[in-house]
């Protein structure tokens, strides 16, 4: 027979045993969703910097929406047109298919760093674009100049088609292939001879 001290007893441990499962379900979920951020801390253009991103953040949203350096484009986002080129540690990479979380440590240069700020002189591949007028849109440049900076440091300059070679996973819509690998043997043929 259920007297009503039983009836409160029981219900009393039901509510109980509710409450802390909510409780507990509540703590679990602060703890995924905290799992889902990560501080990373790195250099990018010679300044340090240090961010707390979605784990799911590439290193082109870092760059452009966390960091407001618009320079790197976002093309087709996923590694096939090579306008979000930037060099990481001196190795250029797709920034679109590099998630910031992995990058803790590394140098990250962009198109917005090549150039010294105190006498406002291009670095010496942007001056080439302009000197062959290696771009028309312009969109896919940044990465063709980045792209190009680490075709020039792997060695692959030493012919017109190597250059074309080393500089294909670079798309251009305008069709300006050819005074870019103008460009990119002309700063090469500058570096050689210590200009």
């Amino acid at each position: 027979m259920l007297t009503r001290r039983t009836f409160t007893a029981v219900t009393g441990v039901a509510i109980g045993g509710v409450v802390a499962g909510y409780a507990a379900t509540a703590v679990i979920g602060a703890e995924a969703e905290d799992r889902t951020r990560t501080a990373v801390a790195l250099k990018v253009n010679g300044e340090p910097v240090s961010v707390t991103v979605d784990n799911r953040t590439s290193l082109l949203d870092l760059l452009r929406e966390h960091l407001n350096l618009p320079g790197t484009k976002k093309g087709c986002d996923a590694g096939a047109c090579g306008a979000c080129t930037v060099l990481v540690d001196g190795r250029r990479v797709n920034s679109c298919l590099t998630l910031a979380v992995r990058l803790e440590d590394a140098e990250v240069v962009t198109v917005e760093g090549l150039a010294p700020d105190e006498d406002d002189a291009l670095h010496p591949l942007q001056q080439a674009f302009v000197d062959q007028d290696a771009f028309q849109c312009g969109y896919c440049t940044p990465g063709q100049i980045m792209s190009g900076i680490g075709c020039i440091r792997e060695g692959h300059t030493g012919s017109p088609e190597e250059i074309r070679e080393w500089m294909s996973g670079n798309l251009c819509r305008c069709g300006c292939y050819p005074k870019i690998v103008k460009a990119v043997g002309e700063a090469a043929a500058q570096g050689r001879k210590g200009n």
